[in-house]
């Protein structure tokens, strides 16, 4: 008998060794791919779970594993479709809590909603602001993203909001190639501050695109370039690239101005239908971007490498877990990590 209460005792004594509950890692439909990553670097078994989608349309989730106690992160990009992914997200989320989850983080690896930031037209919707007040009424207590488009979308939520960048991921790949005589160049000077960091950690003079959009329609007409690239490499960095236009526009140019070998690298490819072929035919040599994205539209054309940025999540998980700073995750410099 004193040996069966001293098997509990050691099982109860160990259940208890982590004082914010047991981590557990699930991933909802739109990143499977990129949840199954994350949790191969944290050591860990991607959580059960289950989505039903009926034939009306009408979206169901399950929790196959028991969260009561639990410290639960669930990884769900909203990328397309991007309001089938939204709403799953808010099921997720409001599943959890009523599941008795001790914190609920949703981990949103690229928010595609995050373009529309600000209301710079009349009678339109502020639609980020709109997600992140139904994110925070469906329960999370926190977000971990990246590379949101605009960083002050992170003052739309109440809750905490880690923001990642996928810059020190790319800068170690090219830094890797030794490409000499590299300039650093932003498609406009919305991502200015960004490209002067990918410039100094890459110890490379910057140059800047004046581009504007005329509508909706996803087109960018490119204007001038500020800065000089004749005789150099040139690396075009951005957040996030839907038609590939922008980047083929500032390639294009560059390699008007006397451009050598020009490359590419974006934090989430969305690329939707028609732009592979785009892309082989454009002056780019090579495109890097992320693995935020689960959903292809079409192949990625030959130019295209993706690169994972699932150590940078599974990092920022454990930290958020352990109650420790985050930002930590941000100090790159200029000679290196």
């Amino acid at each position: 008998m004193s040996m069966d209460k001293s098997l509990i005792c050691t099982e109860e004594s160990s259940k208890k060794t982590d004082p914010y509950g047991e981590l557990k890692v699930f991933a909802g439909s739109s990143s499977q791919g990129i949840g199954q990553a994350i949790c191969s670097r944290l050591g860990l078994e991607l959580a059960r779970s289950e989505t039903m989608v009926f034939s009306e349309g009408n979206v169901f989730v399950r929790v196959l594993e028991n969260v009561r106690g639990r410290d639960v992160f669930i990884v769900q990009g909203i990328d397309y479709p991007v309001n089938d992914n939204l709403v799953e997200l808010l099921f997720w989320i409001d599943a959890f809590k009523r599941a008795s989850a001790t914190q609920v983080t949703a981990v949103i690896p690229y928010f595609s909603y995050a373009k529309g930031d600000k209301k710079d037209e009349p009678r339109v919707s502020i639609r980020a602001r709109v997600c992140a007040d139904c994110i925070e009424a469906a329960g999370a207590d926190r977000v971990l993203t990246m590379d949101l488009h605009s960083p002050q979308i992170q003052g739309f939520f109440k809750i905490p909001v880690d923001h990642l960048y996928a810059m020190p991921v790319l800068v170690d790949y090219f830094r890797a190639k030794k490409i000499p005589d590299l300039t650093v160049a932003a498609p406009d000077v919305g991502f200015g501050k960004q490209a002067y960091r990918f410039g100094e950690m890459m110890n490379a003079p910057v140059v800047f695109g004046n581009k504007t959009r005329r509508g909706h329609d996803e087109k960018a007409e490119m204007l001038d370039i500020v800065g000089e690239v004749e005789g150099r490499n040139v690396l075009i960095v951005d957040d996030f690239t839907i038609t590939g236009g922008t980047l083929i526009q500032m390639a294009q140019e560059c390699r008007r101005r006397g451009a050598r070998d020009i490359y590419a690298c974006v934090s989430h490819g969305v690329f939707s239908r028609g732009s592979a072929a785009k892309l082989a035919q454009s002056p780019i040599k090579e495109l890097v971007l992320t693995d935020t994205i689960q959903y292809r539209f079409e192949p990625l054309a030959p130019c295209c490498k993706v690169v994972s940025i699932a150590s940078l999540f599974a990092d920022a998980i454990l930290s958020i877990h352990r109650r420790e700073s985050v930002s930590r995750l941000f100090k790159y410099h200029s000679d290196g990590p």
